[in-house]
């Protein structure tokens, strides 16, 4: 029998590698025209790897926490949608694949950081990257100000620095991330799509096709 992940995406495509057990439900797929295994995450989503592969996430006034142990080459990625869960919140979700806890700034902080550790990163070895939180629609609460204001002092309390960041702002972005290299891609999308991302995040699907605009690339 195939280890978990360890199957091809497609005929004649290289076999993906075997992901750790606990995210055998995040969406992989072999990227031709990248020339690697991508990994996609859903608002609420986080993932961890141990091989060189991308992990892919659009986001509107989520945020998402890139980390890596600078020396192993292991990290990954979370995809928030709210700073701080409650003891009630916690449940109001209802019972799904995705841990509803995980939609939340600080859990979804809390079990990426305990994954990569589980896999042998060091506290001292991690380094950090933040994207998101844009202003993707003109309404009174600024959501994604709310979650950057957030993942900025969780690191500083936690004593992280933050090695690069793409935060705030009125875009939407379109993000690239390789735990292995450190290599960190974003494509900011243009305001016409605002409102698809608005609505991704809001009922936790996918959006349809996404224009985009300029790009930055972070290292």
């Amino acid at each position: 029998m195939n280890p978990a992940g360890a199957l091809r995406s497609a005929a004649g495509d290289p076999p993906l590698p075997a992901a750790l057990p606990q995210f055998a439900h995040i969406r992989r797929s072999w990227d031709a025209k990248l020339g690697a295994t991508v990994a996609k995450l859903l608002p609420g989503e986080y993932y961890v790897t141990r091989h060189d592969e991308l992990i892919f996430t659009t986001l509107g006034s989520c945020v998402s926490a890139c980390v890596r142990d600078v020396k192993l080459g292991v990290g990954g990625m979370n995809h928030f949608m709210l700073p701080l869960a409650s003891a009630s919140a916690k449940g109001s979700w209802g019972d799904e694949m995705v841990s509803s806890a995980t939609r939340y700034g600080n859990v979804a902080m809390e079990r990426l950081i305990n994954d990569i550790l589980k896999i042998g990163g060091q506290r001292a070895n991690l380094e950090f990257k933040l994207m998101g939180g844009g202003k993707v629609l003109d309404i009174a609460l600024d959501v994604g100000a709310c979650n950057v204001q957030f993942i900025r002092e969780y690191l500083k309390t936690e004593g992280y620095p933050i090695a690069a960041e793409d935060l705030g702002d009125v875009f939407a972005r379109k993000v690239y991330y390789s735990p292995a290299t450190g290599k960190l891609r974003a494509k900011r999308l243009t305001a016409t799509v605002n409102r698809a991302v608005f609505e991704r995040e809001r009922d936790c699907a996918p959006t349809g096709t996404q224009i985009e605009s300029g790009s930055v690339e972070l290292f």
